[in-house]
């Protein structure tokens, strides 16, 4: 008997509908988008869209459900991949055994019987979709699963996908590409997140932008391998698939045991991308991990000193730090072991006696007792083999024995998954944490995973991602009120189920800020400014070379949870005068920059224009920013949709200390004294900007009144 289930949530884009047809084993998503309205029978949804069988193909459709059949006849890629001893079990057939609807959650069961395979399938409608599915061995014989993923449909008019690829110090950059048939695949290997390949994948109609076109969005919170498939099948229907990638062998399931796939969490908006990207900051918000005190500005030590540490350069460093406002102070890598540069001692976490005689303590205390708060760096999952603990330790690491592991950045992967191992690591954090007055850590990852066996020679990668997560689970919950950074070498690990666990991302490695405009503006795609970490750095970029006014690189940082890497202590007193005055200007929107609605504008490629609006529409801060030269002598108008559409808005210059524009004999009236301007007419025609030089900005604010 064929059943239907209609979830629906309110979104600040609009209504959003999902119906569920439960009675196709696996269940069937029929309808995902804009609401269908108040009182509609969700059978007549499946009645509308009942295909036609055409000549050359099976007597019936073949469901597109959250996990398709190869074995009902499903032409595209199956969701469950695997076997039994003998290749047997192969292609299994679902038939449902029951379902259930509590509040905003259905929950769907099926089972083969003659697989030995049971599925269940949970998919919750509030501020995000969000689908997981599980799979039971329920036989008598080990099972090898090569790949469960999570199928979303999309809408057969979609015909356009935007995705985002990028490498160390140029991650999120957006790729735009043609989706008029055939397939597209993205897979990732690294071990982590990745810089080259985030699991994020917008889709819609050719040419949606910002705020125009209907747009479904698919990200898989996971922080380790994962794969993204979209395709468009010969008989129209499109959809993608999300999930773990598995290694060879990774996930062998005997007798009762199960999997569960990572949260393959959806968004859909009918207006663009900017009010996608809300239920995605919306479900960030909601997690226990996402903090709500202000975001203290920080300092981190690294691009201030590197390796080179000693209590007397440091605790100058803080003074400095104080003295402009800073409210954190992250002491970077060097601190322990014989770590002196990059090609040992990781993985011997304990304090150098060589470069701290005395310990942290006397630091640590000058710090706090400036009024500034104590962080440190760690990368706990690595090791150098020049380390002591790899020599008493050498099987502790993640590789497969009879080869010489492959070296990264002098460094291998320690086996967190080692029972040993892990509580290694954890008794050397929590000894850290316990003894010193740490209200902050700084979490790196600097290496992918290669040819990574676990214990017993199998891929390790799973093991070790999940062992991650219980060791940051359990240090958290024995050190409430330590606050914890994602870093993989920059934006490597950045996704939804690392945030469930830290208040803060690397965005990159890269503070150039050029580079920084269109990094920060692809993450923001997924993740709320208040998590994006953004620092001012030195006029001279460590990654680049290039060099930049003070004020663009603030115009860029203050944007995110903002940090300075920068030797404050070798500053002249005019640098120390603006930087200051940065600094006070962040704080003093700070609670709007970090609780408004992140908002993006589509305008020509040599610019980026962006900015946060109050929730309520009462105020707002926006920038524009010119990148390289453009083909026209001055910038198009700068339109701001998504305000109060009757409201009047004063609109004025919002000066950032040493900012500098373009050559022009005259700029516009507006930017002296300011304009009123309603929220339909910023919408429609805009304000124009100031002519302005290649790598600067000019700011906005907006006040209803």
């Amino acid at each position: 008997m064929t059943q239907f289930v209609r979830l629906s949530q309110d979104h600040a884009s609009g209504p959003v509908d999902v119906v569920v047809d439960v009675s196709t084993g696996a269940p069937t998503i029929v309808h995902w988008g804009r609401s269908l309205g108040g009182d509609i029978d969700p059978e007549s949804v499946v009645s509308a869209l009942d295909r036609p069988v055409v000549h050359g193909t099976f007597d019936t459709v073949a469901p597109l459900s959250v996990v398709p059949e190869h074995g009902s006849g499903f032409p595209g890629r199956p969701g469950l991949v695997g076997r039994r001893g003998g290749g047997r079990a192969w292609a299994p057939r679902f038939r449902t055994s029951e379902h259930r609807v509590d509040g905003d959650t259905l929950v769907a069961e099926a089972v083969d019987e003659v697989a030995g395979l049971a599925l269940s399938t949970t998919i919750t409608l509030s501020e995000i979709l969000r689908v997981t599915v599980t799979v039971v061995n329920t036989a008598e014989r080990r099972y090898s699963l090569d790949a469960l993923t999570v199928t979303l449909p999309i809408a057969e008019h979609v015909d356009e996908l935007l995705t985002f690829s990028g490498r160390w110090a140029r991650e999120f950059q957006q790729q735009r590409r043609s989706w008029a048939d055939g397939s597209f695949s993205v897979e990732n290997r690294s071990g982590r997140t990745s810089h080259e390949a985030p699991p994020l994948v917008f889709a819609g109609r050719s040419g949606f932008g910002e705020w125009d076109g209907e747009v479904h969005g698919v990200h898989v919170a996971w922080s380790g391998n994962h794969t993204l498939f979209a395709e468009r099948l010969p008989d129209g229907r499109r959809y993608v698939q999300a999930g773990e990638l598995l290694h060879p062998g990774e996930i062998v399931l005997e007798p009762g045991e199960s999997y569960t796939t990572p949260d393959v969490l959806g968004v859909y908006s009918p207006c663009g991308l900017t009010p996608a990207s809300w239920q995605f900051h919306a479900a960030v918000r909601t997690r226990d991990a996402h903090a709500t005190a202000p975001r203290p500005v920080l300092l981190n030590t690294w691009e201030a000193v590197y390796f080179d540490h000693s209590t007397a350069r440091l605790t100058e460093l803080a003074d400095a730090a104080a003295d402009l406002g800073i409210e954190r102070f992250v002491l970077d890598d060097g601190w322990f072991g014989s770590r002196r540069d990059d090609t040992r001692g990781l993985g011997d976490w304990w304090v150098s006696d060589d470069v701290y005689p005395d310990g942290l303590a006397p630091l640590i205390d000058h710090v706090t007792g400036l009024g500034m708060q104590f962080g440190i760096w760690v990368e706990p999952e690595m090791v150098n083999p020049d380390s002591d603990v790899f020599r008493a330790h050498p099987d502790w690491v993640l590789a497969t024995d009879g080869y010489e592991p492959v070296l990264g950045r002098n460094q291998l992967v320690l086996d967190l998954a080692n029972p040993r191992a892990h509580e290694y690591v954890e008794g050397c954090l929590d000894a850290l944490l316990c003894d010193h007055d740490v209200s902050y850590v700084k979490w790196d990852m600097n290496r992918d995973h290669v040819q990574a066996s676990g214990h017993g020679g199998a891929a390790g990668t799973h093991a070790q991602t999940r062992a991650l997560y219980r060791l940051l689970d359990d240090l958290r919950a024995a050190h409430p009120g330590v606050e914890f950074e994602s870093c993989a070498s920059g934006g490597g690990r950045v996704d939804h189920e690392i945030l469930r666990r830290v208040e803060r991302v690397w965005t990159s490695d890269c503070n150039d800020a050029l580079e920084r405009q269109l990094i920060q503006q692809g993450a923001s795609m997924f993740i709320p400014p208040e998590v994006m970490g953004a620092h001012i750095g030195p006029a001279r970029s460590h990654t680049t070379a290039r060099t930049q006014s003070l004020a663009f690189r603030a115009a860029t940082a203050i944007f995110g949870h903002l940090g300075v890497e920068w030797n404050v202590a070798t500053l002249s007193e005019s640098e120390r005068t603006r930087l200051r005055a940065i600094i006070a200007l962040h704080k003093h929107h700070r609670e709007l920059l970090h609780g408004g609605d992140a908002v993006r504008f589509t305008t020509e490629a040599a610019y980026v224009a962006r900015g946060v609006y109050a929730t309520d529409r009462s105020h707002a801060i926006v920038s524009f920013a010119q990148l390289t030269t453009a083909s026209s002598l001055t910038p198009p108008p700068l339109r701001m949709p998504g305000l109060d559409p009757d409201a009047r808005y004063r609109v004025e210059h919002l000066p950032i200390p040493g900012e500098r524009w373009g050559a022009a004999r005259v700029q516009p009236a507006w930017l002296s004294g300011g304009i009123a301007l309603t929220g339909r007419q910023l919408a429609v025609h805009g304000v124009q900007p100031p002519v302005l030089h290649p790598e600067s900005a000019v700011l906005l604010t907006l006040t209803r009144t």
